[in-house]
């Protein structure tokens, strides 16, 4: 290059006419420089400075010049890549932290002045069974029944989008692995669109229920072809008395792409959807023949499922109501603390340890009760550190649950 550019024939300098300024009286260009040098001194006074064209300012000295704004660039939430797969994890010792909150923009509850404490709190929930709205429900039905629920008093609906092996929406997933698009249900295909225009009208939320999670019953219209399929892992899940349940087994690279699939088909179709939940059906009970432990594989499954919802739609909180940690990862191999979810609700359906399970809740973003523990709510709205209150209508009958707490909470104010 520098041989180059030595060969190079450089043109003939041309000679400068000159300006005239030896013609000028040297008194006066004394003057003029004088008042040249006092004016550049003196620009921000002036406010000269602003006049100049940008090739000229750029000149000036530092103090001359005027300062470019400073504008702080807005937070950007983390986004996972599905790509890279998770690491794999050795279970270790439950710790006592919170898990990390969401940095997910989070729609404002209605109330936008609280005055009492049970406004005061975050997630004031109610959850809908996966046929509690949908059967044969119009927009006008859908849209009345949230302004309902916000009559009394709930800020969020915790809504069942899956349950039993199915999808309660349209499903290309669905349609492509087994054939059919939903579950067996006479719903509009804008039943779910509806609820979240109308509950985010009104100021609240909507969180999609993935309702008995991993698990299925021999009603599941996917069934036969699980058992066919060996995706089922061998024994029967007795969790619940009277309640036989097949667990799929995500441990298998088939079962694990669907319940993947499926939830990033979900968060994309309904891309204004608040957050997806998921329960203690999210889990393997311990008492399964062979006595196998997978905890590790059932942590890295759910990372991995919520890296690939995180791609897709960033802002969606990936919440889960579980047993407490403890009970989670010694009964049912889940050690949800370590799985990396915004947001942890502990389960306190069992009254009779409702003191113990209650110093777990306080370390996590709330509690979930029943409807027949509603005499419990005086205490928990009083105490500060209980950030959200989800109530489960066990007798399926979620709006006489709603008036009721709305009842209840009105007498003890």
């Amino acid at each position: 290059m520098l041989g180059a550019i030595a060969n190079i024939t450089m043109p003939n300098k041309k000679e400068n006419p000159g300006c005239g300024c030896a013609n000028i009286p040297i008194s006066l260009l004394v003057v003029l420089l004088g008042l040249g040098y006092w004016g550049f001194t003196n620009l921000d006074r002036l406010n000269i400075g602003k006049l100049l064209p940008e090739s000229i300012s750029k000149f000036l000295p530092i103090n001359q010049q005027q300062p470019a704004p400073n504008f702080t660039p807005a937070p950007q939430p983390p986004v996972a890549v599905a790509n890279d797969a998770p690491p794999q994890v050795i279970p270790t010792k439950t710790p006592t932290s919170k898990p990390q909150a969401s940095p997910s923009p989070v729609t404002p509850a209605f109330s936008a002045s609280p005055q009492t404490p049970w406004e005061q709190k975050q997630i004031r929930g109610i959850y809908l069974s996966r046929y509690q709205v949908t059967n044969n429900a119009s927009e006008q039905t859908i849209r009345e029944r949230v302004r309902y629920y916000r009559q009394q008093g709930i800020n969020t609906i915790i809504h069942g989008v899956w349950g039993n092996g199915c999808t309660m929406y349209h499903s290309e997933v669905m349609q492509q692995t087994f054939g059919f698009k939903s579950c067996p249900n006479q719903f509009q295909e804008q039943w779910l669109d509806w609820l979240i225009d109308e509950a985010h009208k009104q100021g609240m939320q909507v969180h999609a229920y993935f309702e008995k999670g991993i698990k299925i019953d021999k009603n599941s219209p996917i069934f036969d072809l699980a058992i066919a399929k060996k995706w089922v892992v061998p024994g029967v899940d007795r969790t619940y008395p009277g309640i036989e349940h097949y667990v799929l087994d995500v441990e298998i690279p088939e079962v694990a792409a669907l319940f993947r699939k499926i939830s990033v088909e979900f968060v994309k179709k309904y891309p204004k959807i608040d957050a997806v939940q998921w329960d203690d059906y999210l889990g393997y009970h311990a008492e399964l023949p062979g006595k196998v432990d997978r905890t590790t594989h059932l942590t890295n499954f759910v990372r991995q499922m919520r890296a690939d919802i995180k791609k897709v739609n960033p802002r969606v909180s990936f919440d889960l109501c579980h047993h407490n940690p403890y009970w989670g990862k010694r009964y049912f191999a889940a050690d949800w603390a370590n799985w990396g979810v915004d947001r942890a609700f502990i389960q306190i359906y069992n009254d009779a340890n409702f003191k113990q399970e209650l110093e777990y809740a306080v370390n996590y973003q709330g509690v979930a009760i029943s409807d027949q523990q509603l005499n419990r709510l005086p205490e928990l709205i009083g105490n500060p550190k209980i950030q959200s209150i989800l109530v489960f209508p066990s007798d399926g009958k979620p709006e006489q649950t709603a008036a009721a707490v709305k009842k209840l909470i009105s007498s003890n104010k």
